[in-house]
């Protein structure tokens, strides 16, 4: 039993948090194909703080916000995976595409 509370204090700081993940898309310019390509990236929001809890119900609160917490980083994170892949295979397509249609004194 002491190590379940041993466990759960040394947790509680980034339970207490109460934040979720979600994908954000931005757009940086590639000056090699002359375009704007977007990536994604996960960032944290913190949405709750957890203070003034005691026994059972703080248990089952920092158990609650633990799962939600995981849960938006593993959906968002595959979000963010897949939707990279996608930007990364558009842009290849609009970087060929333009390199092809260049002018052929052109320099690389």
């Amino acid at each position: 039993m002491m190590w379940r509370a041993a466990t759960l204090a040394g947790m509680a700081p980034v339970l207490l948090a109460g934040c979720v993940f979600l994908p954000r898309t931005i757009s940086v310019y590639d000056s090699d194909c002359e375009i704007y390509e977007r990536k994604m990236t996960l960032e944290s929001y913190q949405v709750a703080s957890i203070s003034g809890c005691s026994n059972e119900g703080c248990v089952a609160l920092l158990t609650a916000v633990g799962a939600i917490s995981a849960a938006t980083a593993v959906v968002s994170g595959s979000v963010v995976v897949v939707g990279n892949v996608v930007y990364w295979l558009e842009e290849k397509g609009q970087c060929m595409d333009r390199k092809k249609n260049r002018p052929s004194g052109f320099r690389d």
